[in-house]
């Protein structure tokens, strides 16, 4: 694909390395021959290795949507309560708590000049607050919260602190025991660079058995169950002890041995030079769309960046469509062009995109 395109949307959906492809293949042609592959990893380990997290801590879900479905639909409203987010996020993060059936309020936090301030996030919260909910990194402009103050809010007020890391994971460092994070949902098709239907969910091991699972199938028990040649028990629940808890079927198989494979290149790089290199990008950006007297909606502090870089331009899904025909990939958001680099990307094309994006 690099051979053909200047690919700088990450943000919206990652090619699939060789190293991802050739995993799939090795799963769909074992399925074909045997009908089941061997060693089958589904990355959960390294998933729990890339947020600092233990094994046992994670769910393996169909994507972000459903992780945080599953995590509305556990948690308690009682009456008057709200649940507490911005005017930043991506739709399918709150939408799940706009369910009628749950009737919690919504409260939004709104931003200024694309930041959300800790000040006004903590007059938000309050003691009938069920939840704080927000990306680690905001989809439009790239602006990044710094977790912990966000939990300290969140707990000094008995809430917890709902994380989409979506737009995070596989390019900055993530540490879920020092942030303090309570549940968190990621699929794996953007910064992961794994492939679409699978992704994983986070749930702090003191909080899960304080919460049934609000969907319940033969996933979601201990595995002991089916550890017999006896009829399996129907007439009772035997949870488990896990996050897997949290999961309900059967989830596809050759997009986890792709996950696995994903996680595994990023881990090996090193989350932490993978980071230095796409800011280094950034930063690059940064400067020549200064030159170019283009407006940056991204907030420039560098506590508050990420991978994601947006700039104002007149006629930005035009100006994208034109882009694409000459091979170069990037998405209209919020009347600009957002930009998304990984650690494979270059200078040379953040130079060739700022020349034929100012043309």
């Amino acid at each position: 694909m690099t051979k053909t395109k200047v690919y700088l949307n990450h943000a919206a959906h990652s090619p699939l390395s060789k190293q991802v492809r050739d995993a799939m293949w090795k799963c769909v042609n074992e399925f074909s021959e045997y009908g089941d592959a061997a060693d089958l990893d589904n990355g959960k380990r390294s998933f729990a290795r890339l947020i600092n997290a233990a094994e046992d801590e994670i769910a393996l879900v169909e994507n972000t949507s459903v992780g945080l479905n599953i995590i509305a639909n556990m948690l308690d409203y009682p009456s008057g309560s709200n649940v507490v987010t911005t005017d930043l996020e991506y739709p399918s993060a709150i939408y799940p708590w706009m369910n009628r059936k749950l009737g919690v309020t919504v409260r939004y936090v709104a931003s200024r000049a694309g930041e959300v301030l800790y000040e006004d996030l903590e007059k938000a919260v309050d003691d009938k607050t069920v939840a704080v909910v927000i990306s680690h990194v905001e989809y439009a402009n790239g602006f990044r919260f710094n977790l912990k103050p966000v939990s300290e809010i969140a707990h000094r007020h008995g809430a917890h602190l709902v994380v989409d890391a979506i737009q995070s994971l596989g390019v900055l460092p993530f540490d879920a025991k020092r942030d303090d994070v309570d549940f968190l949902s990621a699929a794996c098709y953007k910064w992961m660079m794994g492939p679409t239907g699978v992704g994983y969910m986070y749930v702090r091991r003191d909080l899960m058995e304080n919460f049934s699972p609000p969907f319940i199938g033969w996933a979601s028990v201990r595995p002991e169950v089916f550890q017999t040649i006896e009829p399996w028990e129907i007439h009772k629940i035997d949870l488990s002890r896990t996050a897997s808890r949290f999961e309900i079927g059967t989830t596809s198989s050759v997009s986890a041995c792709g996950a696995a494979a994903a996680l595994k290149l990023l881990l090996n790089t090193g989350i932490e030079n993978v980071e230095k290199h796409v800011l280094g990008l950034t930063d690059h950006l940064i400067g020549r769309l200064n030159e170019k007297g283009l407006r940056i909606q991204t907030p420039l502090d560098p506590q508050c960046r990420s991978g994601i870089v947006n700039f104002l331009i007149e006629n930005p899904q035009e100006r994208t469509n034109e882009l694409a025909k000459k091979g170069i990939i990037v998405s209209a958001r919020s009347h600009g062009i957002r930009v998304s680099p990984h650690f494979y990307n270059t200078e040379e094309e953040i130079d060739r995109l700022v020349e034929e994006a100012t043309k």
